[in-house]
């Protein structure tokens, strides 16, 4: 039985494929937060103790974790971030910034971000590095890079999970909805297929081949969820094309974040990022970066000062 699939090499697809999984994206959360403990998290996330078992240790394997010794008087250590997942702050950002913008809650609300070097509250924005105007997806195009290869990618047996998000008790989930809808490695390919102009369920299979059954079910749910749209293009059978949304291309710069994460973080056989984006409205290659909305400054995580009035 063939137990890998093979895609085009891409630094999003293995970034998912090591913590685009909605339990993982919850425990990193927590672990921003200060819950480092089994116990901590259990009571927080409402995932069973073996699937937190589970990823606990697939995050360790892959380096976004290291387990510290019990101490005296306490059980079962603690769970710290590394290098590698600290790195992984723009995206927490730019996933808050979508997460305000779309879901306006009280709770969500509630959440303060202070840069404490400007000592003002700010929203979190991506600006090109060479230009430093705002990243709009539509005005962003692709190239091959020098690691522009095949990735023969693991079929992982995890299904998505049917717990609802609104179901996660923690307070401190401040992007469960993109986490829902991410939190899915086949839904987030077709996100990123989509930012690259891919529009048709042949399309998408070609890039993607999973079972058509779990196609469908990720389009649906993206639909669902207002990201995708879709528009028939054929009556006789009758077929549909999918396109992005204004909420769909609002998820850009979170994505840009995760290919740059996984540029730095996940390398394949090829060496080099597999591909290079480029600000048309510049005309330089593109790199993002996350600044502050009041100074303009890159945020950094020591930086920022996050409260839940």
């Amino acid at each position: 039985m063939n137990t890998t699939l093979s895609t085009r090499a891409n630094s999003i697809n293995r970034a998912l494929d090591e913590i685009g999984d909605k339990w993982c994206l919850l425990i990193i959360q927590e672990v921003f937060w200060g819950i480092n403990t089994f116990s901590g998290m259990l009571e927080a996330i409402g995932a069973s103790r073996g699937v937190l078992s589970n990823r606990l240790k697939w995050l360790q394997r892959v380096g976004c974790l290291r387990k510290a010794l019990p101490t005296e008087g306490s059980r079962g250590g603690s769970y710290h971030l590394t290098r590698k997942s600290i790195d992984l702050y723009d995206s927490a950002m730019m996933a808050v910034e979508w997460e305000r913008r779309y879901y306006r809650k009280p709770a969500l609300d509630a959440v303060k971000l202070v840069h404490n070097r400007c000592g003002m509250a700010f929203s979190p924005r991506m600006q090109c590095q060479e230009c430093r105007q705002s990243v709009d997806g539509r005005h962003v195009s692709y190239r091959a890079g020098p690691g522009a290869t095949i990735d023969e990618r693991e079929k992982k047996v995890r299904r998505r999970s049917s717990i609802s998000v609104d179901d996660v008790p923690s307070e401190r989930s401040v992007y469960r909805n993109l986490i829902n809808i991410v939190g899915d490695r086949w839904t987030a390919n077709l996100i990123s297929l989509a930012f690259h102009g891919h529009h048709r369920f042949e399309a998408f299979h070609r890039e993607l081949p999973v079972a058509t059954n779990i196609l469908s079910d990720r389009l649906r749910l993206l639909e669902q969820e207002g990201v995708f749209g879709s528009r028939a293009y054929q009556q006789r059978p009758r077929r549909f094309e999918y396109y992005l949304t204004e909420k769909g291309w609002d998820l850009f710069p979170y994505f840009v974040t995760l290919l740059q994460w996984g540029d730095k973080w996940c390398d394949g056989p090829g060496g080099g990022p597999p591909i290079l984006l480029h600000h048309d409205s510049c005309d330089r290659p593109l790199r993002g970066d996350v600044v502050c909305s009041h100074c303009g400054e890159a945020l950094k995580a020591y930086n920022v000062r996050i409260t839940l009035n």
